[in-house]
């Protein structure tokens, strides 16, 4: 059956995400418009795509268990020069990424994968495009600031023409599409039901 490219990441949502979508194609990062706006919990991972149901059911699980936190971006940062890349900060619900991305690639499920780098939750504004780009990004991003309830992760698919697509949405806390999602949790780590 082949191989399936898989990301699992945090949307970050309108008007926050197509804003920071056009400010990146805007310093020249031709990637822009194939990776919606997000907040990584797992790097493109490639799995058999038999594996997928075994995917799905774990994501749904970890889902189920989880509160919604608080978000927010505020500022600029940058892995240069270890990685050509500028960013927005997440200076609240970073803890809890961490603790998600943990579980999302925890020992006993389908998605157990060492990390390259150390993980650090940020939302990618440039990437691998020139330095004045990048500064360019960095500068005028500087003072960036959103913030949101979060109550969902998504997993991707990664197609042949390179484009990231959505192909589920995964509720905290069982909740449906229209439904009612638990209450939001205080600042640190999600709060297990």
């Amino acid at each position: 059956m082949g191989t399936v490219t898989l990301g699992v990441s945090i949307a970050v949502p309108e008007p926050y995400g197509s804003l920071l979508q056009e400010r990146r194609a805007a310093f020249g990062d031709p990637a822009a418009h194939g990776i919606p706006t997000h907040v990584t919990l797992l790097p493109p991972t490639e799995i058999d795509a038999d594996a997928l149901p075994g995917v799905e059911a774990h994501l749904a699980a970890l889902a189920r268990s989880v509160r919604p936190f608080p978000m927010r971006l505020s500022g600029t940062g940058t892995f240069r020069p270890l990685s050509p890349v500028v960013f927005v900060k997440v200076v609240e619900g970073a803890a809890a990424c961490a603790w998600l991305q943990k579980r999302v690639r925890d020992a006993s499920g389908p998605l157990v994968r060492e990390l390259q780098f150390p993980y650090h939750p940020h939302v990618t504004v440039a990437h691998g495009i020139s330095e004045e780009g990048m500064d360019r990004a960095y500068e005028e991003l500087s003072t960036y600031a959103a913030q949101w309830s979060c109550a969902s992760f998504a997993l991707y698919e990664q197609g042949p023409d390179g484009i990231w697509r959505k192909l589920r949405d995964y509720a905290f806390g069982g909740a449906t599409e229209g439904g009612v999602p638990p209450q939001g949790m205080p600042q640190g780590t999600p709060a297990l039901h």
